[in-house]
């Protein structure tokens, strides 16, 4: 439609309007037809003499572009590439990522270039006939041949006019992209459209990349990273070339589909010779990794001609028209890029290993958790607090000549009189204060094998972040437990407090705000080591009162007894004293003991919740410094390794 209405607004002569220009922000390879200078419109022009409204004998039609269905993979490829390096950046070295950042900055170059040209570079030794053979193709004498060597010196360009269908007018996009090439205008031709299948096309001879001048190799280097396709012209002498194979066209061999090896110069050998000569050729780009366009199959062309005579320059240039007519070979060309930027990628995202990557499993939590909890003594401290409760209901419920008895003793020990209250002590083992020293042989081993084990199945660089981040979190960790369980100050909610809770996700307040950490961790900190008013069950007072009737029975039976043998045998009998004396002095003991039986339990679950209390302490602290930077730069990993596989073309499994 923009074509039909293009037409009757071109003025008299029929001169074409000028199309639709599309803007700087958007994609070169999304325009059908237009590039980024503009371009002609589909339509033919109105014949001279004819009508600007009028029917034309002849309209061409309009060329369907067949790349369109290719360049939105290519798209998406670029666009995780370039993730993949913003995400990669401060993990990898810089000179990893630097193919790969040459390749994004390549193709945005190339965005800003005209899409209407196709930039082909005719490259080959010396003496191989390649400048001869770009004469040809242009059909007039454009770069110079002769006897001398090096014959080309600086690379020579023939544009092909933008134009199609007829249409004289000149695109200058070409322009841009020849001062990319670095073409001197001076070496910049252009030629009438002959041929408009080879509209677009612009062709570069390039100096002898084996030439002797200083300065050439590397000259036709920076051009063939730079050019859309190539073709390799190779003679009958050195088309077996180390040179030619070992340097270009095996590193190239990904590159196949925007490729053209010819053999030139055949008219040299005779006519039973070329297959010969053609099917060795073959073979060393076979062996080169090259896959060869036959039978239909996508690959590099491989053609025989002579350039001075003319043989073979037809299907030569049939085989461009189709490249040129196309435009898909920029975009063959950065897709190739991209394939070779990741292939060479490959080793710092991918480990070729049947299992993969384990990353932090819950085998791997539950054996850092419980190394931690061992660091901190947290079974320790429940043994501790279990022993505590049990002397606690000992005093509560035994005897009271037992506690007259301990009390004795101890006010004895601190008179200093003896050492028997310093065995006490020690015997029942009375906390004197929270133990704040962190095991750190421990804690170190806790970290060396949670990294190593999150690590394994990682690439080498990767690997390496994990472990480091895994450290950067260790270094701080020990200092951070003492000055928790060591922290004076309030309770702060007994079991319930901050600290109980952030082992269940310290990604929250404890992981922001560490300062207000250590407050929260203080009340189960002091609950841990038993500094907190100590429980008391209500059977432990009614086992205190029975105790006390029993005292009391034994001290009426011992009073009556007394009074019996004093007074004389007048009085009441001599058993119910004995009863209740002998009742008491036998049922204190007992009832302490069976109070003994039934404070094992409580004891043990009271020195269970001790235990849990200072593991989640340590697990949560745990989880904070150590565990979220690991499952941070394994997310990072699992990021990169996504981008990386769409970055392949879904070539890479996840």
């Amino acid at each position: 439609m923009i074509a039909r209405r293009a037409r009757p607004e071109g003025g008299a002569g029929g001169a074409p309007a000028a199309g639709p220009w599309r803007g700087p922000g958007e994609d070169w390879w999304e325009e059908p037809w237009e590039g980024a200078g503009g371009g002609p419109p589909a339509a033919g022009p109105v014949p001279d003499g004819g009508r600007a409204d009028g029917p034309a004998p002849y309209r061409a039609p309009v060329r369907t572009p067949h790349h369109h269905r290719y360049e939105e993979p290519l798209r998406v490829r670029l666009h995780a590439l370039r993730e993949l390096v913003g995400l990669s950046r401060t993990r990898l070295d810089g000179e990893v990522l630097g193919e790969a950042g040459r390749i994004l900055d390549e193709v945005a170059a190339r965005r800003r270039l005209s899409g209407t040209y196709t930039v082909v570079a005719v490259a080959g030794a010396t003496g191989s006939g390649k400048s001869t053979l770009f004469n040809t193709l242009a059909g007039v004498q454009l770069s110079e041949t002769g006897i001398r060597r090096p014959t080309t010196g600086v690379p020579v360009a023939c544009v092909w006019e933008g134009g199609r269908d007829g249409w004289d007018g000149w695109d200058g996009g070409a322009d841009g992209l020849l001062e990319r090439l670095g073409v001197p205008p001076r070496a910049r031709r252009r030629v009438p459209p002959r041929d408009p299948a080879l509209h677009g096309l612009v062709l570069v001879d390039l100096p002898d990349h084996d030439s002797a001048v200083p300065g050439h190799r590397e000259q036709v280097d920076r051009l063939l990273r730079l050019v859309d396709a190539v073709v390799w012209v190779a003679d009958p002498e050195k088309y077996a070339d180390a040179v030619l194979h070992e340097r270009y066209l095996r590193p190239l061999a990904g590159h196949a589909e925007v490729t053209f090896v010819v053999l030139n110069q055949i008219d040299r050998l005779p006519a039973e010779d070329v297959d010969t000569v053609m099917d060795d050729l073959r073979r060393l780009l076979d062996e080169d990794g090259m896959a060869l366009g036959e039978h239909g199959e996508p690959g590099a062309t491989v053609l025989a001609l002579s350039a001075l005579t003319g043989e073979g320059v037809g299907e030569l240039r049939h085989s461009l028209g189709e490249l040129v007519s196309g435009r898909r070979a920029a975009g063959l060309r950065l897709a190739a890029d991209v394939d070779g930027a990741v292939a060479r990628l490959r080793p710092v995202y991918v480990v070729d290993s049947p299992h993969g990557p384990a990353g932090l499993t819950e085998r791997a939590r539950e054996e850092f958790e419980d190394r931690l909890a061992a660091s901190v003594g947290a079974a320790a401290a429940g043994q501790t607090a279990e022993r505590l409760w049990l002397r606690h209901a000992e005093q509560a419920c035994g005897t009271p000549w037992a506690r007259l008895l301990r009390w004795s003793d101890e006010r004895r020990g601190y008179g200093g009189r003896g050492g028997r209250g310093e065995v006490l002590a020690a015997r029942t083992e009375e906390p004197a204060g929270p133990a704040v020293a962190v095991a750190r042989p421990v804690l170190a081993q806790a970290v060396r094998t949670l990294a190593e084990e999150a690590s394994a199945g990682l690439p080498r660089p990767w690997a390496r972040s994990v472990r480091e981040a895994a450290w950067r979190g260790a270094r701080g960790l020990p200092e951070a437990l003492e000055e928790a369980i060591a922290g004076a100050g309030e309770p702060v909610g007994g079991p319930g407090c901050a600290a109980y809770g952030a082992a269940g996700g310290v990604s929250g307040g404890v992981a922001r705000h560490r300062g207000a950490r250590h407050r929260g961790v203080r009340g189960g900190v002091r609950e841990a080591h038993g500094e907190r008013p100590f429980p008391r069950p209500r059977w432990w007072t009614v086992a205190a009162a029975c105790q006390a009737l029993l005292l009391a029975a034994q001290l009426l039976g011992g009073w009556l007894l007394v009074d019996l043998l004093v007074g004389g045998p007048g009085r009441a009998g001599v058993w119910p004293p004995v009863s209740l004396l002998v009742g008491g002095a036998l049922g204190g003991p007992l009832l302490a003991w069976c109070c003994r039986l039934a404070a094992r339990g409580p004891a043990r679950a009271y020195g269970l919740e001790r235990e849990r209390g200072l593991r989640r302490l340590a697990t949560g602290w745990g989880q904070a410094w150590v565990l979220e930077p690991v499952a941070a730069e394994l997310l990072r990993y699992r990021e990169v390794r996504e981008q990386y596989a769409v970055a392949a073309g879904g070539t890479v499994r996840t």
